[in-house]
């Protein structure tokens, strides 16, 4: 699946010359002496693991969707995206942007079987073409798990599954109308992907690919088969409520043959300092010079110890947030407040994200072993050991003192379905769609704002006022974003298509793991 204004310039370029130039004379034209005929394979994935993470973590689909729907910021001026107003280019970037990325990713692998090209794509310190191929099948299960968790059915692609409903990424000719994949078959297929992609890269674990290319892992074998093993321990646990004796299977085999263990094990993808390499918050905020973003007083009053189960002071507060400028205390926005108040509290009267989270080379987190370990907890009937063990990574991830670590887990409720996924929210923060997505599939944590609830009342102007959380559009958290209107005139028949399977195309349709 193609970009299409990509596609359509091509289009034009080439009527605009054909008429006047025969094939030897167009090609010269079209050739750049200046430009390599071929990019190497690390070169291609360096650029796509970028395009992935910037896509995921942009400013539409995280900073003013799903980081809003998870009450982890709140916005001082547009309120009214915390309320659920969500514009539709929103969706087009989100999918474009991914859409691109996924086609570099497949662009790897083509590279690694055509015979033509995969004694030079093996070249130097690239690895062979069975272990290059492997890692670009995590990246793309990571992508398209993103991608259906937003929107439900989904074009989508595999490698090891010629199912006649994946027509995503074809290209030679181009399929501009792919079929949408039920979310059922796309997640089942997936943990198929991450198990042959992980066992592949368990037969060499001592192997490095990719090289320094690599930002998540630098090449390591042994890294990504531990994340392939832990997405695949994620994505099976989401389905346990569809198809119980297939996501045991997967989670017992996941498990057997290694996740993480340690924060050392996390995949980060690690921005850097300079322009135009910068973290999608810093470049939101920082370089847009914009103070849209604040901290919701949800968190805050949460690491305060004031809202939620737990009633303790978290020394994860001055990791996440500042405190105000005016004043030196740590005071969230009131979250979805109505558009008139956007502007109650100025700016130096909120806490606003950290400078730790507002890093321009803010490593940006795929998965981490404090979520492995909330999954054993679940799994073991929410035990005490995995839930003191889920929180101490996070707290260490955070780079919290190991004093300040024991002395919060002393004094923790015991572990309890509510205790363990409160305190994987805490963890899960700034991983916006993985956080969304837990809050739909679990209902927790309990102590988000919904609607009719008081989100802040106080006086204004001598008068009492109060203000009660109404989302403009539906009654609670968003169960997905509409498509891209793009689709509804370009792919018209397979989105209808998409709907009659999957429900009306608005925000309150729930996806097939949330039914």
């Amino acid at each position: 699946m193609k970009i299409l204004n990509i596609l359509y310039t091509t289009v034009i370029g080439i009527s605009l010359v054909a008429s006047s130039c025969s094939k030897s004379k167009f090609a010269d034209i079209n050739t750049d002496p200046n430009r390599p005929a071929t990019v190497t394979t690390p070169t291609i994935l360096v650029t796509a693991e970028k395009q992935l993470l910037n896509a995921l973590r942009s400013e539409e689909v995280s900073l003013r969707g799903a980081q809003l729907f998870s009450q982890y910021f709140a916005q001082n001026i547009y309120t009214d995206q915390s309320r659920y107003q969500i514009p539709t280019s929103y969706s087009d970037n989100y999918w474009t942007a991914t859409y691109k990325a996924l086609n570099n990713l497949n662009d790897i692998i083509k590279l690694n079987t055509n015979e033509s090209t995969k004694a030079i794509a093996a070249a130097g310190t690239a690895g062979t073409n069975a272990n290059q191929i492997a890692i670009v099948r995590i990246l793309k299960s990571y992508a398209f798990q993103s991608l259906t968790d937003v929107f439900g059915n989904i074009p989508y692609e595999s490698y090891g599954n010629k199912d006649a409903d994946f027509e995503a990424l074809q290209q030679d000719p181009d399929n501009l109308t792919p079929k949408y994949a039920s979310q059922e078959k796309i997640y089942k297929d997936i943990l198929n992907e991450l198990q042959q992609a992980a066992d592949t890269l368990t037969k060499y674990t001592t192997a490095t690919t990719f090289g320094t290319a690599d930002i998540i892992y630098k090449g390591s074998n042994a890294s990504w088969a531990k994340f392939a093993n832990s997405l695949r321990l994620r994505i099976a646990n989401r389905i346990k409520a569809k198809d119980a004796a297939l996501a045991a299977t997967h989670i017992a085999d996941a498990i057997k043959k290694g996740v993480f263990t340690a924060n050392s094990d996390n995949a980060v993808f690690k921005y850097s300092k300079t322009p135009p390499n910068e973290a999608p918050l810093f470049r939101a905020t920082v370089t847009a010079n914009r103070k849209d973003f604040a901290v919701s007083n949800v968190l805050i009053e949460v690491l305060q110890g004031t809202r939620g189960p737990f009633k303790i002071a978290d020394p994860r507060l001055s990791k996440f947030a500042k405190p105000t400028s005016s004043g030196n205390a740590y005071f969230g926005q009131p979250y979805g407040l109505p558009l008139a108040a956007g502007n109650l509290f100025p700016v130096d009267k909120i806490s606003l994200p950290s400078d730790a989270i507002n890093a321009a080379d803010y490593g940006e987190v795929l998965l981490e072993y404090a979520e492995v370990a909330f999954l054993f907890a679940e799994n073991n009937n929410w035990d005490q050991t995995n839930y003191e063990k889920g929180t101490r990574a996070s707290l260490e991830k955070w780079g919290v003192s190991q004093e300040d670590i024991n002395s919060y887990i002393s004094k923790l409720p015991p572990a309890s379905k509510e205790n363990i996924l409160s305190q994987k929210y805490l963890a899960l923060f700034n991983q916006s769609i993985e956080a969304w997505s837990e809050i739909r599939r679990t209902g927790y944590p309990l102590f988000l704002i919904k609607k009719g609830d008081i989100t802040w009342s106080g006086t204004i102007d001598g008068k009492p006022v109060t203000y009660t959380f109404n989302p403009e559009v539906g009654d609670a958290i968003p169960s997905r974003l509409i498509y891209p209107l793009k689709e509804q005139s370009t792919n018209k028949a397979n989105y209808q298509a998409a709907l009659a399977q999957q429900g009306d195309d608005v925000i309150n349709t729930k996806v097939w793991w949330n039914k």
